[in-house]
C-alpha cells in the first residue's frame, strides 16, 4: 500500500493535470464557459422556486436561501456520481498504453468537482445577502462540512468507477438510484414536511445529514450535529482506505476489463 501510495504522489504533476483538463472539458464547447458555474445553480433555484413556491404553494420563511443550500450541495453529489462512472473507462486509451494507478482518474474527478462547488458557494452567498441571512460563527466550520463531504464523494467515486469497469450496467441503474436519494432527502422540501413514520429516513441518510449540517452553519446559526458527520467521515475514510487496496490488488484485471 505505501508503494502504491508513493506511486500516486510521485504522478501528482499528472493528477494536476486531470483535475485542470476535467474542469476544462465542462464547458469547452459553451458559449458562456465557466460563467455556467454561476448560472447552472441559479437556473436550478429558480424551476424547483416557481414549482414549490408558486404553483404547490408552499416552502416557509428565506425558503429561497434553504432551497439554493441544498440544490447547490446536491448538484455537487450529483454530479461526481453520474461522472464516476466514466472516470476509469474514458481513459482506457491511455491506461492500455502507460502504467498509472487507475485509483489516480476518480480522485481526480471529485477533486474537479470541488472546485465547481466553490462556484456554487458564490451563489449561496448571493441569496444570504438579498435575504438578509446572515450566518453567526458557526460558519467556520464550513471547511470541516466540504472536508466530510469530499470524502464521502472520494468513496463513492472509487467504488462506482471500479465497479463500472466491469460491470457497465450500473451506469444505466444509477441514474434511478440517485433519483431516489434526491426525493428521499430534503433538498426542495423541508425535513417537517415528511410524514413522521418517515423520519428515520433523514435520520439515516447521509445526504440529509450533510444538507442539515450546511443550513444549520448557514442559515441557523447553530453547531452542526456531529454525530452523523463522524460516522460519515469514519465511514468514508474506511472506504476510500479499502477501495484503495483494492486498486492496487486489481490493476491488471482494470486493463484487462478495459
Amino acid at each position: 500500500m505505501r508503494n502504491y501510495l508513493s506511486e500516486i504522489l510521485k504522478r501528482k504533476d499528472l493528477l494536476l493535470y486531470l483535475v485542470k483538463s476535467g474542469l476544462k472539458a465542462e464547458n469547452r464547447d459553451s458559449y458562456l464557459g465557466y460563467f455556467w458555474w454561476l448560472l447552472d445553480p441559479l437556473l436550478n433555484v429558480l424551476v424547483y422556486y416557481f414549482l414549490v413556491v408558486i404553483i404547490l404553494q408552499r416552502g416557509g420563511e428565506n425558503y429561497a436561501v434553504y432551497l439554493v443550500i441544498g440544490l447547490v450541495v446536491w448538484r455537487w453529489m450529483n454530479t461526481t456520481v453520474r461522472s464516476s462512472a466514466k472516470a476509469i473507462t474514458k481513459y482506457s486509451s491511455i491506461i492500455n498504453q502507460v502504467y498509472l494507478p487507475k485509483s489516480m482518474f476518480p480522485i481526480a474527478l471529485s477533486t474537479s468537482q470541488l472546485f465547481n462547488f466553490v462556484f456554487g458557494l458564490v451563489v449561496i452567498a448571493i441569496f444570504l445577502i438579498a435575504f438578509g441571512v446572515m450566518p453567526g460563527w458557526q460558519i467556520v466550520y464550513l471547511p470541516l462540512i466540504i472536508l466530510i463531504q469530499l470524502l464521502m464523494l472520494l468513496a463513492l467515486g472509487m467504488f462506482i468507477s471500479y465497479i463500472c469497469v466491469f460491470i457497465k450496467d450500473i451506469d444505466y441503474i444509477l441514474s434511478h438510484i440517485i433519483r431516489l436519494f434526491f426525493y428521499a432527502s430534503p433538498i426542495i422540501w423541508e425535513g417537517s414536511r415528511l410524514p413522521a413514520e418517515l423520519d428515520w429516513v433523514v435520520a439515516i441518510n447521509p445526504v440529509a445529514i450533510i444538507l442539515d449540517a450546511y443550513r444549520a452553519i448557514l442559515m441557523y446559526q447553530q453547531v452542526p450535529e456531529f454525530t452523523g458527520l463522524f460516522v460519515i467521515t469514519i465511514a468514508s475514510c474506511v472506504a476510500i482506505v479499502f477501495m484503495l487496496y483494492h486498486f492496487m490488488k486489481n490493476e491488471h484485471k482494470i486493463i484487462k476489463a478495459l
